[in-house]
């Protein structure tokens, strides 16, 4: 904290950074002046003190081929061996200029004097003995004496031999200072490296009691306060670590609310099961009822509704024969509207054992069911390899009679045709079935599934409007799924529906 504010994690982070990078910086201008330095020794040592011992040496080598020419010709008067002499005096003017050249670096001043003694002590040596002997020699006369032309390039050798040592030294005292500036190099890297090294761990701890231990500490008590709800939690660290904390104890303190308020949901929904298996229980209760009492008096209604109607028909006025026949009309359609929603509700309620079925069989034994209304109708029921599926049979049986009642129900003018076909689709199959009949609007898709909907007047077309949503129940009991399809080529129906494989039971239900 800086004057009693907490400083947040970015400009700790900040803080940390800018003395790592300052480090950095100082090492890397510390490091550069001491390359700069070392590089400018290298350089001295070969661009200027390498070039001048090799002009130097040209130099002395110059000298040399110039005396021997001389000598050669005063012993021989061959003017061949002049030839030497006039390639030393191009090659002394050559490394003398290159070695003046060079000696302009203030370095190598020293050097400058003695270069000025060679070229003085081998002007004296031809002024005083090697011009004076060539000329005698041309013009016949004896040279001056050998020995007052070795004494005069002795001097030009003494000079020679200083110029030499005087680069030596230059060079000997240029090579220390490289090695002295590389030594410098190394050692400003290494404390550089040590420094920079230094300053990481240092941020590291910093980091680690700013940063590390507050998260760590708020980590530990987000862990206790996952294993008890009703302890509170205590933020600290930086700024931003402690809005995290409060965070963190506010959605504590929210979640021991919402626990709360799910504990209740759920003795409501407790509340509730029991409610509903109550009303279930009546429901069933009920359906025993409307199975065993109710029917004994609606079968008496309409056995002696029907003794009226075989008794006094004729008997009695066309209007009475007309009200008898009501009677035993609404009789008959109210037994078939109990037995079917006794089989509605008994779906997924009284459960048989499931167990692997092949669909060729269920499809050969709803079409017996059907037997007389499809030798009445015409009709034909066609049906593909169809798989082995998992499921009840006899409710699975009462899938495709309905399906195939309805097709027969709702035919057009040709004969009633039913055709069955399936794919596989993951752990399940779907089956479509198609027939040939006056089919149905897209806008009733859904309409037709629901119990007693009928889509025509029940004068047109018998039945109670149980069938389709009969088939849905039992479908999706299987965890499949039916729908409409659009109608193929705009007539008949489709129907597609999916039921589990007998080599998978299903995960999830499945959409067609």
């Amino acid at each position: 904290m800086i004057g009693g504010r907490r400083l947040t994690v970015t400009q700790w982070f900040g803080l940390i950074v800018g003395l790592l990078v300052l480090v950095a910086v100082v090492g890397i201008v510390a490091g550069l002046i001491a390359l700069e330095r070392l590089d400018d020794r290298r350089s001295f040592l070969v661009d200027r003190v390498g070039p001048a011992d090799l002009a130097a040496q040209r130099l002395s080598t110059a000298l040399l081929d110039q005396e021997t020419g001389v000598r050669g010709f005063v012993l021989t008067g061959d003017e061949s061996f002049l030839r030497p002499n006039e390639m030393g005096r191009a090659a002394e003017r050559e490394a003398i200029q290159a070695l003046a050249e060079l000696e302009r670096d203030p370095r190598l001043a020293p050097a400058r004097l003695e270069l000025a003694t060679v070229a003085d002590a081998a002007a004296n040596w031809r002024t005083n003995y090697a011009g004076p002997a060539v000329d005698a020699r041309r013009a016949g006369v004896d040279p001056p004496p050998p020995a007052a032309g070795r004494d005069a390039f002795d001097n030009v050798r003494i000079a020679v031999a200083r110029q030499e040592r005087r680069l030596e030294a230059i060079r000997l005292e240029a090579r220390d200072a490289l090695d002295a500036g590389a030594r410098l190099v190394r050692a400003m890297f290494i404390s550089a490296g040590v420094l920079i090294l230094l300053a990481v761990a240092a941020a590291a701890l910093a980091l680690r009691g700013v940063i590390i231990r507050p998260l760590a500490r708020l980590a530990g008590e987000t862990r206790a306060v996952r294993e008890d709800f009703n302890r509170p939690l205590v933020p600290s660290g930086p700024t931003e670590i402690h809005s995290l904390g409060t965070d963190v104890e506010a959605m504590r303190e929210r979640i021991v609310a919402e626990i709360g308020a799910l504990r209740d949901a759920e003795r409501a929904l407790i509340e509730q099961a029991q409610e509903l298996q109550r009303s279930n229980e009546e429901l069933e209760q009920f359906a025993y009822v409307a199975s065993h009492d109710l029917q004994e008096p609606l079968r008496k209604v309409a056995s002696f509704t029907q003794m009226l109607e075989r008794r006094y028909k004729g008997r009695l006025d066309e209007r009475a024969d007309q009200y008898i026949a009501f009677a035993v009309d609404g009789a008959k359609r109210m037994q078939d509207l109990i037995n079917d929603l006794l089989d509605f509700s008994r779906v997924g309620r009284m459960t048989r054992p499931h167990e692997r079925v092949d669909a060729n069989d269920l499809v050969e034994a709803a079409s017996g069911r059907l037997s007389a209304a499809l030798e009445e109708s015409g009709g034909e029921v066609v049906a593909g390899d169809l798989p082995e599926v998992t499921g009840d049979a006899g409710l699975l049986t009462a899938v495709f009679q309905n399906l195939m009642a309805n097709a027969i129900k709702f035919r057009g003018d040709a004969p009633p045709r039913v055709e069955f076909a399936a794919e596989r689709d993951g752990t399940f199959w779907r089956f479509t079935c198609t027939d040939n009949g006056i089919g149905v609007e897209d806008e009733y898709a859904e309409r037709i599934f629901v119990i007693f909907q009928r889509l025509h007047p029940r004068e047109a077309y018998e039945g109670t409007g149980i069938g389709l949503a009969m088939c849905r129940k039992i479908i999706e009991y299987h965890g499949g799924r039916i729908r409409l399809a659009p109608a193929q080529d705009g007539r008949g129906a489709q129907f597609v529906f999916t039921l589990p494989a007998r080599d998978a039971e299903p995960e999830e239900e499945t959409t067609v």
